[in-house]
């Protein structure tokens, strides 16, 4: 057994105590009455040959306590075999390099600084050392892990990480040090061969304002490992940039003679002060510019003239840091939503269904729908039935076009079908396949209203508000009776007053069938005057074509969803490369800024450099240690300098991992607690008379 605080044993001595106060006895055991003694001085109890230990059990006990006391402040330990040693320089130390490959690095020679940092590193590594690279912008991708390092001879490692140190380039994508952290963090929680070596994180980059810190709060690092920041540093801080802020439809409505908002951003390190907008062509030629006044460390929004036509690109000019000083900017595209009514209406009859389900839909700068109609006695072209995301069902739709609408349903979109007469029932019948499904003409007196509605239901969802859930003054004049007990899997969305069903929902296939048990003419009801009918019908439409959002802008290494279709799409990216991408999915190569373009179609969006990227203001590590990452200048050297310090560092570690001190407290206490009930029971049974 060996103790890592030895002096502490000196304590034991304290022993003699106890036998000496067992050895002088402060009264007699006996005690004879006597007349009175208080002429006389009393003489207290002296150490003789004659004094004779009592209460050995006693002494024995409180010896004991004393003895475990010293024992356990001593912090006593066994000496184990040598796996439970602390890494030290025969352990060898397993190092993860992270490089940073963001857009900021692309100032002056900073990712020359952090080739050369990293290069240092590796041929600095002892032939039992580990080594692995990682470089990272917006997420991170390994360069060399620990097995190939192990794999090559200790000749070629430093060649062979010099060569994937050749090929980190910075990119256009953000800062994602936390993702990075997380995922070298892992690699160094795998388990390694032999003893347990150092693990060490080290961060080449220029820590800029703008880096994510994602996960690392609350993190639990494993044991032993220490993060190293290598920074690299560029001689100009100040900059300048320019965001492009999306003005919302109404905003954009009303300045459709305007141009962009723009937020243009100086640093609190700037000189200057004096900025510029101007457009440029695709060919360069430059276009009118606006001045821009921005003092240091503060922002100002600027809105610069309309764009001559083919002008996409707008540049920030008297800026001396310029890789983020170039805006790419396109008119927000508006998605396509065709809408099919089948039906024999006229287009012009403001008596019929299609006349008021013409100029229910807006044109809004996201959404453009383009209600068409075929006549519903002939077969629904192909072409059709694949663009639209919605078919409306009109009176007398014929059988020949009723396989193709199956179809469209059974693939996940939705038919809205309102029922003109009773006789439109048959329709809906041989659609689902439902035989046994009728309806007749309900008895209406006055009107019905709607009275109970489904608001949880998707289509009724936007009128939960108890503000707008007021359907009561929706007069149906006319209505059918229907039976949903001979549709499987109906869903009753509204009732009328009278009990009978108003709007149902029937599945078929992936898609769904929505039935209005009347129909939105003049002659029927109110709803197409009411203003509960657009909203409906923008929810079903919703529902049924689930179109990926069109957003005006997206940032570098966001994935931008592309429509669905048939065949498969090729976006091609500002360098002139295209690549292939499957219809439906999501487009994850945007890489760099510029303008992207889809084909077939016409689908273009811009991609442009993350705002945060330009804050270039350098973090110090204090940042990293509030997020509880264990920063090596925190914390005591993990590596031992001298067999001493080795020997330290290895008793301490055992002593922490065994925490023998901590039994011997509490046989300490046991003891004390056993002592103390024996010495009541020893007081009790001693007589005690009163000297007379």
């Amino acid at each position: 057994m060996n103790f890592l605080a030895p002096l502490f044993l000196l304590g034991a001595l304290a022993i003699a105590g106890p036998v000496i106060f067992h050895l002088i006895r402060r009264t007699t055991r006996e005690v004879t009455p006597f007349s009175s003694l208080m002429f006389l001085k009393a003489t207290p109890p002296r150490v003789t040959r004659r004094s004779r230990l009592e209460n050995l059990w006693l002494l024995l006990l409180r010896c004991l306590v004393i003895a475990l006391l010293a024992l356990g402040f001593s912090r006593p330990f066994l000496q184990k075999e040598n796996a439970l040693a602390l890494p030290g320089a025969s352990a060898g130390k397993r190092t993860v390099i992270l490089v940073d490959t963001s857009a900021s690095m692309q100032r002056e020679d900073l990712a020359a600084q952090a080739r050369a940092k990293a290069e240092a590193i590796v041929r600095a590594a002892k032939a039992e050392d580990e080594i692995a690279l990682l470089a990272f912008d917006r997420a991170p991708r390994t360069l060399l892990n620990f097995e190939q390092w192990r794999k090559a001879t200790p000749d070629a490692r430093v060649a062979q990480a010099m060569q994937k140190m050749q090929t980190v380039v910075p990119g256009w994508s953000g800062t994602g040090l936390g993702t990075a952290l997380l995922q070298a963090a892992e690699m160094l929680n795998s388990p390694s061969e032999g003893q347990s070596p150092a693990l060490e994180i080290v961060i080449v980059s220029d820590m800029q304002e703008g880096s994510r810190f994602d996960g690392l709060q609350g993190y639990e690092w494993q044991r032993g490992i220490t993060v190293r920041v290598e920074p690299v540093v560029a001689k100009k801080l100040a900059n300048a940039a320019a965001q492009w802020i999306a003005d919302s439809e109404e905003v954009e409505t009303a300045n459709e003679k305007s141009g962009p908002r723009i937020r243009v951003m100086n640093s609190a390190e700037a000189h200057g002060e004096q900025f510029a907008l101007e457009w440029s062509a695709k060919n360069g030629a430059p276009a009118e510019k606006l001045d821009v006044y921005v003092p240091a460390g503060q922002v100002r929004v600027a809105r610069p003239p309309l764009p001559e036509p083919g002008a996409e690109r707008l540049a920030l000019l008297g800026d001396e840091v310029s890789f983020d000083n170039a805006l790419f900017i396109l008119k927000p595209q508006p998605v396509q939503a065709p809408l099919l009514y089948v039906g024999n209406d006229a287009n012009e009859d403001s008596t019929g269904a299609f006349y008021f389900l013409g100029r229910a839909f807006q044109k809004t700068p996201s959404l453009r729908v383009d209600v068409r109609a075929t006549r519903g006695d002939a077969p629904v072209p192909a072409f059709q039935l694949q663009e639209a995301q919605m078919i409306v069902l009109g009176e007398m739709t014929g059988d020949a076009a009723l396989p193709g609408i199956r179809q469209f349903v059974s693939d996940g979109k939705t038919v809205f079908a309102p029922l003109a007469n009773a006789a439109s029932a048959g329709t809906l019948a041989r659609l689902l396949e439902a035989p046994a499904f009728t309806a007749t003409e309900a008895n209406v007196k006055d009107y019905g209203m709607l009275a109970q509605i489904d608001f949880q239901h998707p289509l009724f969802s936007a009128f939960a508000d108890p503000r707008f859930s007021d359907f009561t003054k929706i007069h149906f004049w006319k209505h059918r009776r229907i039976e949903t007990t001979a549709l499987t899997g109906a869903r009753v969305l509204a009732s009328f007053d009278d009990k009978n069903p108003a709007i149902v929902e029937v599945p078929l296939g992936k898609g769904r069938v929505i039935i209005l048990a009347s129909t939105w003419r003049p002659a029927d009801s109110q709803l197409a005057l009411s203003s509960k009918f657009v909203p409906l019908l923008y929810a079903m439409l919703e529902q049924s074509s689930k179109l990926p959002p069109r957003k005006a802008q997206y940032f570098v290494g966001e994935e931008v969803p592309l429509p669905p279709g048939a065949q498969p799409f090729k976006v091609r990216k500002p360098d002139g490369v295209e690549i292939e991408t499957a219809a439906g999915s999501s487009f994850a190569d945007t890489d760099q800024p510029g303008i992207y373009g889809v084909t077939p179609g016409t689908l273009r969006f811009a991609v442009n450099l993350a705002p945060d990227e330009s804050k270039l203001t350098p973090i110090g590590a204090d940042r990293l240690g509030s997020l509880g990452v264990p920063l090596a200048s925190m914390l005591k050297p993990l590596v031992p300098h001298s067999p001493e310090e080795a020997a330290r560092a290895q008793a301490a570690e055992l002593e922490s991992r065994q925490k023998m001190w901590r039994w011997l407290i509490v046989a300490a206490l046991a003891v004390l607690l056993i002592e103390t009930l024996i010495a009541a029971r020893v007081s009790h049974a001693s007589p005690s008379h009163a000297a007379i």
